[in-house]
């Protein structure tokens, strides 16, 4: 079981399907360097790394893949120089480790589409590629894989090799792809997946994608994974930030140990490097607060996706608070209180109990204009007069209210003990 909700790094919002070996040792380093003490550990390679020509967020269609003789994806070698002869991610793995850290990896659901058409050899099995495939399903947004029949034999061999393959190579979380919302058609595959993956004898993280995943599948997301896409790919556009709201206020009651629903990643500092070097994110210093007030209080696993070499100060207060950190490891039973319409603003109101003592109020400001208010704890049937410290600001204050001064598409959060 996962004590916390992971906290990392992944590749995706920068570099897209094509980043490249210096590119992720150079944020394992800065991560171990400046952001480890404060809980970030995972440092995730995403899609298409077994791709030798992806350079950026854009897919080629039926594009030749590495893989080995037994129907497994291998890295590129060109983009990844330390996986050459056989080696696959382990000297990458080893060395994001000697930093301290934990190495992840995306995967596609499924089995190669060139395995099946060059009917490829399964290990563990006289069975084949193309005797397990389910050439009609496939993912509507990439062309390199088809669905694992899970009734066909050889199905649960060729997903226990390919988990045991990343169990050798040292990898630590796995973000599996084209699965979470594909309901109930995958039901089945998900399940066998699941079942390969605790069977594979390393105990790493499992995470699925992409959203939004189905409310209605909660409880089978809880049976298989670690955390699983409430959303679509998220960027940063305060329309998609507004609307996570109302997923997390969905979700909250489906989040404790070991089963996380995912936000997705921090879209923060420089972001889709692969297109433009001076591109950073459109949140503003506002709305980046909002974002990672929610993600805490609603305890979303945190995945920085910017390029963490550029990061400024902003950028490193928002993933250095201790207090917003503790909050996010230690809230418990987060849910909405209120959500306010009065005189043209929105106001949103969450609280969550601290696992050790006291509790956790967010405060949001959805609206278009600034906002001065003052809640009385009472209404959080908090009685009587508590210490009260802002957890942004470190600003201490006691009583039996908050007043604050939140600006449009703001957030406070405090905590109360």
């Amino acid at each position: 079981m996962i004590a916390s909700s992971p906290m990392g790094w992944n590749s995706w919002d920068c570099y897209g399907a094509g980043v490249t070996e210096d590119i992720v040792r150079r944020n394992a380093e800065f991560c171990a360097d400046k952001l480890k003490k404060y809980g970030w550990e995972y440092i995730v390679v995403d899609i298409q790394w077994s791709e030798p020509t992806a350079v950026n967020h854009e897919y080629h269609p039926f594009a030749e893949l590495c893989m080995d003789e037994y129907s497994r994806l291998i890295p590129a070698e060109n983009r990844f120089p330390s996986s050459a002869g056989g080696k696959g991610f382990a000297p990458l793995a080893e060395y994001v480790h000697s930093l301290g850290l934990k190495f992840g990896i995306h995967i596609m659901r499924g089995i190669p589409r060139q395995a099946v058409h060059r009917n490829t050899g399964l290990l563990g099995t006289d069975r084949t590629a193309r005797d397990i495939a389910k050439t009609a399903s496939i993912c509507a947004w990439n062309t390199d894989m088809y669905g694992v029949d899970p009734e066909k034999d050889g199905a649960y061999e060729y997903y226990l090799s390919i988990f045991r393959l990343y169990a050798q190579w040292g990898v630590d979380f796995i973000k599996c792809d084209d699965i979470a919302r594909e309901m109930p058609q995958c039901r089945e595959e998900l399940k066998l997946l699941s079942r390969t993956f605790h069977d594979c004898g390393r105990e790493m993280v499992l995470s699925l994608s992409p959203g939004p995943a189905l409310i209605e599948e909660a409880e089978l997301y809880k049976d298989t994974a670690n955390m699983w896409r409430i959303t679509d790919d998220f960027w940063d556009e305060w329309p998609l930030l507004y609307n996570m709201f109302e997923r997390c206020e969905k979700w909250s009651v489906h989040t404790g140990a070991g089963n996380y629903p995912d936000a997705d990643m921090l879209p923060i500092g420089p972001i889709r490097q692969d297109y433009n070097k001076d591109d950073r994110t459109k949140f503003t210093p506002d709305e980046q607060i909002t974002m990672m007030t929610l993600w805490s209080i609603f305890r979303s696993p945190l995945f920085i996706g910017g390029e963490m070499t550029g990061f400024d100060d902003l950028t490193m207060s928002l993933i250095t608070n201790e207090g917003i950190l503790k909050m996010h490891r230690n809230a418990r039973h987060a849910h909405i209180l209120r959500r306010m319409h009065t005189d043209g603003s929105e106001i949103i109101v969450w609280i969550a109990a601290d696992a050790e003592k006291g509790s956790y109020i967010a405060i949001f400001n959805a609206g278009e204009k600034n906002v001065s208010l003052r809640y009385c704890l009472a209404e959080a049937e908090l009685y009587g007069n508590y210490d009260i410290t802002e957890l942004w600001s470190g600003d201490i204050s006691a009583g039996d209210a908050i007043t604050a001064n939140i600006p449009a598409h703001g957030a406070k959060a405090y905590y109360i003990c």
